[in-house]
C-alpha cells in the first residue's frame, strides 16, 4: 500500500480520459482500506472500483482510493444453490466466467459487462432481461465515517431500472466490499425472452440451450453492437432506457408506428434510448476524438485523444437533440465527475 502523487487515471476508466490524481491509493486488503478509512475523512477520498461507469471531466484533487479487494469463495451449497462471495475488486466478467465454469446458473445473461463487482449493485447492472437484483443475496460494506460493518441484503438496497440505495439516499456513505450471489447449481432458469437474444440462439441451431450457450450469445451480441473499451474508449450504456407513460408513447407511435418498446405494467413502457439517438439523426456524429459509436447510439467513444470535458459536450448535445425531437429527457446511467 503505498501513496502515490500526481498520477494519471487513463488506466483506470474504461473511456481512456487522461486526468491526474493529486494523490492516488490502491488497497488490496479489507484491513488496508480501514486504514485509510482511519487516516482520511470521508469527504476527502474519491472511491474508484472498475472506473467502467464514469467519465472523469477534470483532475481529482480528492485522494483516489482505488478498492482492488480480491477473492472468490463459496460460503453455501445445497443439492440445487450455492452462495458464492466475490471480492469488490474482481473483474465481472471474470467472475461470470468462473460460475459458468462451476456450472452456477444466473449470470450468463449479464456476461461482458465492463466493469468490477463492487459497482454492480450501486448500479443494478443488467442486460437481455436479468438484472442484478434477480441475483444478487447480499452485499458487504463498510460505512466510510464510523467504519462499522454493515450488511444489505437485497431488499436493504432499495433497487430500481440502473438505480440503488447507493446511488441515492446513501450515495458516498458506504463502501461495498464484497458481494454474495445466490446462484443455481441444475434446473437453471434460463431467460431468453429477450429479441436479440433468442435470435441469436435460433441462427446458431440451438434448441436446448445451456448456460455456457446464453453466455456465448451474449457476448456475441455485445461484441458485434459494442465497442472494446480496450480498443475505443467507452462506458458502454451512456444512457437510461427512459421509461414512459402511455400517452407519451402513443404520440411518438403515431408517427414511429415500428417504434421498438418494452411494456413494464399497464401504464409504463419502455423506450430504447438507443433509437431515440439514432432517430435525432446522431448515430456516428463525432467531434474531434469524441462521439457517438456508429453500431450503437447509447454508446459514447473516445477515439483516443478525447478529454472527458469533450465527451461530456457530446452527451449534452444528444440530450438537448432528442428533448427536441421527441419531447424525452435522456438520464444519464454514467456518473459525471465534474
Amino acid at each position: 500500500m503505498k501513496l502515490k502523487k500526481n498520477i494519471s487515471l487513463k488506466p483506470y476508466n474504461t473511456f481512456g480520459v487522461d486526468v491526474k490524481a493529486h494523490q492516488f491509493i490502491s488497497v488490496k486488503h479489507e484491513d488496508e482500506l480501514i486504514e485509510i478509512l482511519k487516516r482520511f475523512y470521508a469527504s476527502e477520498l474519491f472511491v474508484l472500483g472498475g472506473g467502467s461507469n464514469m467519465l472523469l471531466t477534470k483532475d481529482i484533487t480528492d485522494t483516489v482510493l482505488h478498492v482492488n479487494l480480491k477473492g472468490i469463495e463459496v460460503l453455501e451449497e445445497t443439492d440445487s444453490h450455492v452462495l458464492v462471495k466475490a471480492a469488490a475488486g474482481e473483474d465481472w466478467h471474470d467472475f461470470v466466467i468462473y460460475c459458468l465454469e462451476k456450472d452456477y446458473g444466473g449470470l450468463e445473461n449479464l456476461s461482458l459487462i465492463p466493469g468490477n463487482v463492487g459497482t454492480s449493485p450501486v448500479q443494478n447492472i443488467g442486460a437481455y432481461g436479468v438484472e442484478l437484483k434477480d441475483v444478487m443475496s447480499y452485499c458487504e460494506t463498510i460505512n466510510r465515517q464510523t467504519l462499522a460493518k454493515k450488511r444489505f441484503y437485497t431488499e436493504d438496497c432499495k433497487f430500481d431500472y440502473r438505480n440503488s440505495i447507493f446511488k441515492s439516499k446513501l450515495k458516498n456513505q458506504f463502501i461495498i466490499t464484497s458481494v454474495v450471489f445466490k446462484l443455481t447449481k441444475n434446473n437453471h432458469h434460463l431467460k431468453l425472452d429477450y429479441g436479440s437474444l433468442k435470435t441469436e440462439l435460433e441462427s446458431q441451431n440451438i434448441t436446448q440451450p445451456t448456460i455456457k450457450d446464453v453466455s456465448k450469445a451474449v457476448v456475441s451480441i455485445r461484441q458485434s453492437k459494442l465497442p472494446d473499451p480496450k480498443e475505443i474508449g467507452n462506458s458502454g450504456s451512456f444512457f437510461k432506457n427512459p421509461i414512459v407513460n402511455e400517452e407519451t408513447f402513443n404520440r411518438i407511435q403515431h408517427e414511429f408506428p415500428n417504434l421498438p418498446h418494452y411494456k413494464i405494467d399497464a401504464k409504463s413502457i419502455k423506450i430504447p434510448a438507443g433509437w431515440l439517438i439514432e432517430n435525432a439523426g446522431l448515430k456516428g456524429y463525432r467531434k474531434g476524438d469524441a462521439g457517438v459509436h456508429k453500431k450503437q447510439a447509447l454508446v459514447l467513444v473516445n477515439y483516443g485523444g478525447a478529454s472527458g470535458k469533450d465527451i461530456h459536450a457530446v452527451s449534452e448535445l444528444v440530450q438537448k437533440e432528442v428533448q427536441k425531437k421527441f419531447n424525452i429527457h435522456l438520464e444519464n446511467e454514467v456518473n459525471i465527475y465534474k
